[in-house]
């Protein structure tokens, strides 16, 4: 069926009469392929749908928004793009729930690195859609966040951050100011780093299952 967005699923194993959701997102110049590509090692009882972001890079890579460089190589992200990625992933969820017996008190955002950073800005300005955000090699970009987010009520939201503390594309320490937000909004959050570069160590997989797991049940 044709939704906002391009997509990929892997409909429940075990089916219920609605399941919970996790909703993929990938990084800048990669696609919906990427993070689908280990679907089949999440829960069997979710429905697992990698989205494709809307800007065509050419060569099947594609991004939530551009990334430029000035005339001395500083990089800038256009935020105008990615405030629309942002609101095109909320009409996503809303139209995945009306298509699919989704639970809508049970989605998880996955984002990878400027999937992460729209899964943060979707999360915070639209609570009401996401329950739990899995935030792998990311950080927090409060440009593109609705602008009164902080009167939100986000008393079911959960978020998992990871990142490597080698990371060569987006630093360790834009990440770590995550926790301190997340903790000023009162959002209950676990921080893991690894060390490797950009990228999901064997071992990061494994405590995000496992913090899926812990957290479904609270909710």
């Amino acid at each position: 069926m044709k939704l906002t967005l391009e997509y990929l699923i892997r409909e429940p194993k075990i089916k219920a009469e609605k399941n919970p959701l996790i909703l993929l997102l990938h990084g800048y110049g990669s696609n919906e392929q990427d993070l689908f590509s280990f679907a089949s090692e999440l829960p069997d009882e979710y429905y697992v749908i990698a989205a494709r972001a809307p800007y065509d890079l050419q060569y099947g890579s594609y991004a939530w928004y551009a990334i430029n460089f000035d005339g001395n190589q500083n990089k800038f992200s256009d935020d105008v793009q990615a405030v629309a990625s942002r609101d095109l992933i909320a009409t996503f969820i809303d139209e995945l729930v009306l298509n699919y017996p989704i639970d809508a008190k049970q989605v998880a955002l996955l984002g990878f690195s400027q999937g992460t950073i729209l899964s943060y800005a979707v999360a915070l300005s639209y609570p009401e859609k996401v329950q739990r955000v899995i935030a792998l090699s990311g950080y927090i970009n409060e440009e593109i966040i609705a602008k009164d987010y902080r009167n939100n009520d986000f008393s079911n939201l959960q978020i998992f951050v990871s990142h490597g503390s080698v990371d060569q594309v987006i630093p360790a320490s834009w990440a770590r100011k995550a926790p301190g937000i997340l903790n000023a909004l009162a959002i209950p959050n676990t921080y893991q780093e690894y060390e490797v570069g950009h990228g999901v160590a064997p071992q990061n997989f494994a405590d995000l299952k496992n913090w899926l797991q812990k957290t479904k049940s609270s909710i």
